[in-house]
Protein backbone atom coordinates (compact mmCIF):
# COMPACT_ATOMS: atom_id res chain seq x y z
CA UNK A 1 0.00 0.00 0.00
CA UNK A 2 0.91 3.71 -0.83
CA UNK A 3 -0.16 6.51 1.42
CA UNK A 4 0.17 10.51 0.35
CA UNK A 5 -0.85 13.02 2.80
CA UNK A 6 -0.76 16.72 1.83
CA UNK A 7 -0.42 18.84 4.83
CA UNK A 8 0.02 22.79 5.14
CA UNK A 9 1.66 21.39 8.28
CA UNK A 10 3.76 18.77 8.06
CA UNK A 11 5.28 18.57 10.84
CA UNK A 12 2.83 17.48 12.64
CA UNK A 13 2.38 14.25 11.10
CA UNK A 14 5.96 13.01 10.97
CA UNK A 15 6.94 11.83 14.40
CA UNK A 16 4.17 9.32 14.77
CA UNK A 17 4.31 8.14 10.98
CA UNK A 18 7.88 7.01 11.66
CA UNK A 19 6.93 5.51 15.25
CA UNK A 20 6.25 2.19 16.85
CA UNK A 21 3.81 -0.07 14.32
CA UNK A 22 3.61 2.52 11.59
CA UNK A 23 7.13 2.58 11.50
CA UNK A 24 7.65 -1.39 11.79
CA UNK A 25 5.09 -1.55 8.89
CA UNK A 26 7.06 0.76 7.06
CA UNK A 27 10.07 -0.85 7.43
CA UNK A 28 8.79 -4.20 6.49
CA UNK A 29 7.62 -2.36 3.36
CA UNK A 30 4.69 -3.04 3.96
CA UNK A 31 3.60 0.34 2.85
CA UNK A 32 5.00 3.45 1.86
CA UNK A 33 3.73 6.61 3.36
CA UNK A 34 4.90 10.26 1.77
CA UNK A 35 3.80 13.23 3.34
CA UNK A 36 3.98 16.09 0.98
CA UNK A 37 4.60 20.25 2.30
CA UNK A 38 1.66 22.31 0.77
CA UNK A 39 4.03 24.93 0.41
CA UNK A 40 5.89 23.01 -1.81
CA UNK A 41 3.62 24.01 -4.53
CA UNK A 42 2.69 27.65 -4.23
CA UNK A 43 3.52 29.30 -7.22
CA UNK A 44 3.63 32.74 -5.63
CA UNK A 45 6.50 35.10 -4.74
CA UNK A 46 6.13 34.37 -0.67
CA UNK A 47 4.59 30.84 -1.41
CA UNK A 48 1.57 31.87 0.44
CA UNK A 49 -1.17 29.07 0.76
CA UNK A 50 -3.93 30.98 2.35
CA UNK A 51 -6.05 34.09 2.62
CA UNK A 52 -9.09 35.34 3.90
CA UNK A 53 -12.91 33.91 2.85
CA UNK A 54 -15.00 35.49 0.33
CA UNK A 55 -18.13 37.23 2.24
CA UNK A 56 -16.27 37.64 5.39
CA UNK A 57 -15.69 36.12 8.26
CA UNK A 58 -12.91 34.76 10.99
CA UNK A 59 -9.94 32.84 9.38
CA UNK A 60 -8.15 31.83 6.79
CA UNK A 61 -9.04 29.46 4.05
CA UNK A 62 -6.31 27.34 2.29
CA UNK A 63 -6.44 28.13 -1.21
CA UNK A 64 -7.41 26.17 -3.81
CA UNK A 65 -4.28 26.58 -6.37
CA UNK A 66 -1.70 24.75 -4.17
CA UNK A 67 -3.96 21.54 -3.65
CA UNK A 68 -4.68 21.20 -6.94
CA UNK A 69 -0.68 21.50 -8.72
CA UNK A 70 0.04 19.08 -5.77
CA UNK A 71 -3.16 16.39 -6.36
CA UNK A 72 -2.37 16.49 -10.00
CA UNK A 73 1.29 16.09 -9.94
CA UNK A 74 0.91 13.03 -7.61
CA UNK A 75 -1.85 11.48 -10.58
CA UNK A 76 0.64 11.44 -13.00
CA UNK A 77 2.17 8.41 -11.69
CA UNK A 78 -0.82 6.35 -9.78
CA UNK A 79 -4.44 6.69 -9.34
CA UNK A 80 -5.37 6.51 -6.09
CA UNK A 81 -8.13 4.09 -4.83
CA UNK A 82 -9.36 6.74 -2.28
CA UNK A 83 -8.84 10.46 -2.14
CA UNK A 84 -10.21 11.42 1.49
CA UNK A 85 -11.35 14.61 2.76
CA UNK A 86 -11.14 14.64 6.98
CA UNK A 87 -13.59 16.97 7.69
CA UNK A 88 -16.37 17.07 10.64
CA UNK A 89 -19.41 17.39 7.76
CA UNK A 90 -17.81 13.37 6.85
CA UNK A 91 -19.52 9.67 7.39
CA UNK A 92 -18.13 8.91 11.38
CA UNK A 93 -15.07 6.33 10.93
CA UNK A 94 -15.54 3.46 11.99
CA UNK A 95 -14.22 0.20 12.34
CA UNK A 96 -15.73 -1.33 9.14
CA UNK A 97 -14.48 2.07 6.90
CA UNK A 98 -11.28 1.21 8.42
CA UNK A 99 -11.43 -2.79 7.10
CA UNK A 100 -12.82 -1.18 3.80
CA UNK A 101 -9.24 1.40 3.11
CA UNK A 102 -7.01 -1.26 4.54
CA UNK A 103 -7.72 -3.12 1.25
CA UNK A 104 -7.06 0.01 -1.26
CA UNK A 105 -3.33 0.01 -3.32
CA UNK A 106 -3.22 3.46 -2.76
CA UNK A 107 -4.81 6.50 -0.81
CA UNK A 108 -4.44 10.08 -1.07
CA UNK A 109 -5.58 12.50 2.20
CA UNK A 110 -6.24 16.00 1.53
CA UNK A 111 -5.96 17.72 4.94
CA UNK A 112 -7.18 20.89 5.74
CA UNK A 113 -5.88 23.77 8.70
CA UNK A 114 -6.45 27.03 10.08
CA UNK A 115 -10.07 27.86 8.95
CA UNK A 116 -10.04 24.50 6.44
CA UNK A 117 -9.72 24.66 2.50
CA UNK A 118 -11.69 26.53 -0.56
CA UNK A 119 -14.41 24.09 -1.06
CA UNK A 120 -13.56 23.54 -5.08
CA UNK A 121 -11.01 21.08 -3.53
CA UNK A 122 -13.19 18.93 -1.95
CA UNK A 123 -15.77 19.68 -4.48
CA UNK A 124 -13.39 18.43 -7.52
CA UNK A 125 -11.17 15.43 -5.89
CA UNK A 126 -12.82 13.75 -2.93
CA UNK A 127 -14.21 10.53 -3.02
CA UNK A 128 -14.29 10.07 0.81
CA UNK A 129 -15.05 12.83 3.18
CA UNK A 130 -14.51 11.27 7.01
CA UNK A 131 -15.23 12.70 10.27
CA UNK A 132 -13.82 11.36 13.56
CA UNK A 133 -16.75 12.73 15.79
CA UNK A 134 -18.94 15.49 16.09
CA UNK A 135 -16.19 18.42 17.44
CA UNK A 136 -13.87 20.46 15.69
CA UNK A 137 -10.00 20.50 15.96
CA UNK A 138 -6.74 22.65 14.81
CA UNK A 139 -6.64 21.03 11.57
CA UNK A 140 -7.29 17.31 9.25
CA UNK A 141 -3.69 15.80 10.86
CA UNK A 142 -4.83 14.49 13.97
CA UNK A 143 -7.58 12.78 12.18
CA UNK A 144 -5.62 12.08 9.33
CA UNK A 145 -3.48 10.24 11.66
CA UNK A 146 -5.90 8.21 13.57
CA UNK A 147 -7.10 6.86 10.14
CA UNK A 148 -3.66 6.15 8.91
CA UNK A 149 -3.11 4.43 12.39
CA UNK A 150 -6.21 2.11 11.84
CA UNK A 151 -5.54 0.82 8.69
CA UNK A 152 -1.93 0.15 8.50
CA UNK A 153 -2.45 -2.37 11.38
CA UNK A 154 -5.01 -3.86 9.29
CA UNK A 155 -2.18 -4.79 6.60
CA UNK A 156 -1.42 -8.58 6.84
CA UNK A 157 2.08 -8.83 8.35
CA UNK A 158 2.30 -5.75 10.16
CA UNK A 159 1.28 -7.10 13.10
CA UNK A 160 2.86 -10.68 14.97
CA UNK A 161 0.14 -13.13 16.12
CA UNK A 162 0.72 -11.79 19.90
CA UNK A 163 -0.84 -8.18 18.74
CA UNK A 164 -3.25 -9.67 16.52
CA UNK A 165 -5.83 -7.04 15.32
CA UNK A 166 -8.67 -10.46 14.80
CA UNK A 167 -9.32 -10.00 18.74
CA UNK A 168 -9.74 -5.98 18.97
CA UNK A 169 -12.84 -4.19 19.74
CA UNK A 170 -15.31 -3.69 17.09
CA UNK A 171 -13.77 -6.49 14.93
CA UNK A 172 -16.44 -8.69 15.43
CA UNK A 173 -19.55 -7.40 14.98
CA UNK A 174 -19.05 -4.24 16.75
CA UNK A 175 -18.18 -5.71 20.38
CA UNK A 176 -15.35 -4.15 23.19
CA UNK A 177 -13.04 -6.41 23.39
CA UNK A 178 -12.95 -8.16 26.83
CA UNK A 179 -10.44 -6.60 29.67
CA UNK A 180 -6.85 -7.51 29.57
CA UNK A 181 -3.73 -8.32 32.22
CA UNK A 182 -0.42 -8.92 32.81
CA UNK A 183 1.87 -9.50 35.46
CA UNK A 184 2.03 -9.25 38.58
CA UNK A 185 -0.70 -11.19 39.62
CA UNK A 186 -1.51 -8.73 42.28
CA UNK A 187 -0.84 -5.19 42.12
CA UNK A 188 -1.56 -2.37 44.70
CA UNK A 189 -4.04 -4.81 46.45
CA UNK A 190 -5.95 -5.38 42.71
CA UNK A 191 -5.79 -8.97 41.83
CA UNK A 192 -5.98 -10.91 37.86
CA UNK A 193 -9.58 -12.63 38.08
CA UNK A 194 -8.65 -16.36 39.36
CA UNK A 195 -10.16 -17.68 35.99
CA UNK A 196 -7.57 -15.94 33.66
CA UNK A 197 -4.63 -18.00 36.04
CA UNK A 198 -6.29 -21.18 35.80
CA UNK A 199 -4.95 -22.72 32.68
CA UNK A 200 -8.49 -23.71 31.58
CA UNK A 201 -8.76 -21.91 28.25
CA UNK A 202 -12.62 -22.98 27.69
CA UNK A 203 -13.12 -21.54 30.74
CA UNK A 204 -11.66 -18.29 30.10
CA UNK A 205 -13.01 -17.83 26.47
CA UNK A 206 -16.10 -18.32 27.95
CA UNK A 207 -14.97 -15.90 30.54
CA UNK A 208 -13.79 -13.02 28.11
CA UNK A 209 -17.33 -13.41 25.65
CA UNK A 210 -19.08 -12.55 29.05
CA UNK A 211 -17.00 -9.73 29.74
CA UNK A 212 -17.03 -8.73 26.02
CA UNK A 213 -20.64 -8.77 26.43
CA UNK A 214 -20.76 -6.32 29.46
CA UNK A 215 -18.63 -4.03 28.13
CA UNK A 216 -20.47 -3.52 24.47
CA UNK A 217 -23.91 -3.35 26.57
CA UNK A 218 -22.66 -0.75 28.67
CA UNK A 219 -21.07 1.17 25.42
CA UNK A 220 -24.26 1.27 23.76
CA UNK A 221 -26.02 2.45 27.18
CA UNK A 222 -23.53 5.61 27.17
CA UNK A 223 -23.47 6.23 23.69
CA UNK A 224 -27.30 6.04 23.45
CA UNK A 225 -27.61 8.44 26.36
CA UNK A 226 -25.34 10.60 24.85
CA UNK A 227 -27.39 11.19 22.43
Amino acid sequence: MRIDIISAVPDLLLSPLNTSIIKRAQDKNLVEIFVHNLRDFAKNKHRQIDDKPFGGGAGMLLMPEPFFLAIEYLRKDRKYDNTIFTTPAGKIFDQGYANKLSLSKNLLFIVGHYKGIDDRVREYFATDEISIGNFVLSGGELPTLLIVDSIVRLIPGVLNDSESALNDSFMDDQKIEAPNYTRPAIFNGMEVPDILLSGNRKLIEEWKEEKSNMLTEKWKKLNSLEK
